[in-house]
């Protein structure tokens, strides 16, 4: 276990000394994978930060349920009992002078309210039904259509459902971006490792004469892919940070707009551990596939 843990150290020691005599190959490297991990990091935050602010909006849709304008006092009695059943999770009057009063307090509809004769709005109920899923709400919102005295009924969760599809679409599409840059990233790293390996040749002819198995050479190149990803890695949170840095007084000054208190939130630790483990394990992958196809090559040719 000593001799393992001494050619460990032995190998990062060697790791970090052909980065250290290469600083601008190795701070080139490091900022393409940064760049290449970054676009979809930043994806993946942004639809966190869309999935957050969708999260704020009441996630249980309405039915808005508009009544006759002749609608009769027995009626509005059936309607009521109905909203008192178990699958009513909470049910609202709103009386048309209320709802006349909210448009003529709003800011944009004051002219147009300013110059109505009559109230043109119907009494509504607002219901919040318990069921959740598209099928269930769309039965209650059947349902309370065929109540007498009801003239329509009308369910938004149309604009939720293409929300959350939206949403599903793009994490699809962050993932499989995340797959081509995972494979750009082994290309850069198997790229990077394959120059080191072709120019210590000699080297490595040298250390099979003595004995030195396939494992111990490429043990060093390992380390250097590893130290590689982790450094993209570095890279890609410093890219993140600067693009957050930019655009954090744009999106609070726009939700402000809005009347809303939303803004950027950094990564989390998992998160960031997430990306650095990744980028490190594809470093190292690079750098096997790399250096294994080189020694083969460099056997080849002896």
């Amino acid at each position: 276990m000593i001799g393992w843990l001494r050619h460990q150290k032995h190998a990062l020691t060697a790791a970090l000394h052909r980065l250290r005599a290469q600083p601008v190959a190795t701070l080139l490297t490091a900022l393409a994978m940064g760049v290449a991990i970054s676009l979809p990091s930043g994806l993946y935050l942004g639809l966190g930060h869309l999935g957050r602010l969708a999260g704020e909006v009441p996630a249980q849709p309405e039915i808005s349920v508009f009544l006759d304008a002749g609608v009769s006092a027995a009626q509005k009695q059936i309607i009521a009992a109905r909203l008192k059943q178990p699958d009513i999770a909470e049910a609202r009057y709103v009386p048309k002078d209320e709802a006349m009063a909210m448009l003529s307090a709003s800011q944009d509809l004051a002219d147009i309210t300013a110059g109505l004769t009559q109230n043109p709005l119907p009494d509504a109920w607002v219901v919040r039904p318990q069921a959740s899923s598209r099928e269930e709400l769309a039965r209650v919102a059947d349902d309370l259509g065929k109540l007498p005295g009801v003239a329509e009924t009308h369910l938004d969760s149309r604009w939720a459902d293409r929300l959350q599809a939206a949403l599903a679409f793009g994490r699809t599409g962050v993932w499989l971006l995340a797959g081509l840059f995972a494979i750009a990233l082994i290309a850069i790293s198997g790229n990077a490792i394959r120059v080191q390996v072709l120019v210590r040749r000699d080297e490595i002819h040298v250390s099979r004469l003595i004995g030195a198995t396939d494992r111990y050479i490429r043990r060093p190149f390992l380390y250097v892919g590893s130290l590689q990803g982790l450094l993209g890695g570095l890279a890609a949170g410093g890219v993140l940070a600067v693009a957050g840095g930019i655009l954090r007084a744009p999106v609070e000054r726009l939700a402000g707009l809005y009347g809303s208190a939303f803004h950027l939130l950094p990564p989390t630790g998992i998160e960031i551990a997430a990306v650095l483990g990744l980028t490190t394990l594809f470093g190292w992958l690079g750098a096997w596939l790399s250096v294994t196809r080189a020694l083969q090559q460099v056997e080849a040719t002896r």
